[in-house]
């Protein structure tokens, strides 16, 4: 199985996390030692144990490996903005370098790092650059995330186009159902597993408070076991 792999999505509010609670549960189930990274998050709130984002917060619990906050979230950014924008307004500056000795701590730590994005595939995390090339720097294999809605396909048809023409391998797919509306469900789901350059690795249905349930049971681990 892969080391470390990083999911990304069709566009911001597609369930990145939810997908990501998904895999870590999975294979925490299957006896797999997992940390949830989390290197860049806008939207923190402050509490007494300094800058924290729920989107970190249900990672770091989901995880097999116990880490400090601090070292899931290098960056901890507090407007619920665009990165670019938010470290704009603290005075940072998101530096790679830093993003990647994070990871590596990590992987020293555990079986396997998932990674979470940020936002849409070309977020980006100052006026010159987008976290995407950091993942391109890395080389990292991408799971992509689509939240089920009109207008999906099309969405992930060039986020998938975006990744490959980067360089990079899709090691898997989750549709996420975040509309419970959305007609022709089953059309949408056959098109996207003809479309997609990657084994489905599951469907998450829409819950109320889904981020508080156990989803291993959505999750097929066996495209991933299979990546060495």
């Amino acid at each position: 199985m892969i080391d470390a792999f990083f999911v990304a999505g069709t566009d911001t509010d597609v369930g990145k996390t939810v997908a990501s609670k998904a895999i870590l549960h999975a294979m925490a189930h299957s006896g797999i030692a997992t940390i949830g990274y989390k290197p860049v998050a806008a939207g923190c709130e402050e509490t007494e144990s300094g800058y924290r984002n729920s989107d970190a917060l249900h990672l770091q619990k989901a995880a097999t490996v116990k880490c400090c906050y601090e070292e899931i979230n290098p960056y901890a950014l507090i407007t619920p903005t665009s990165p670019h924008i938010a470290a704009e307004n603290d005075n940072v500056v998101i530096d790679f370098s830093k993003l990647t000795q994070a990871l590596d701590h990590l992987k020293k730590k555990s079986d396997v790092v998932l990674i979470e994005g940020a936002g849409g595939w070309r977020v980006p995390i100052s006026k010159e650059d987008c976290l995407s090339s950091w993942v391109k720097q890395e080389k990292l294999p991408v799971v992509l995330v689509v939240g089920i809605k009109l207008g999906c396909l099309s969405h992930a048809m060039l986020t998938a186009e975006s990744i490959i023409n980067d360089g990079l391998e899709i090691v898997g797919w989750v549709a996420n159902r975040i509309n419970p509306g959305t007609e022709n469900y089953a059309e949408i789901i056959k098109m996207l597993t003809d479309k997609m350059p990657a084994p489905k690795l599951g469907e998450i249905p829409y819950m109320p408070r889904i981020k508080r349930n156990d989803m291993s049971k959505f999750i097929d681990l066996e495209p991933l076991r299979k990546r060495v």
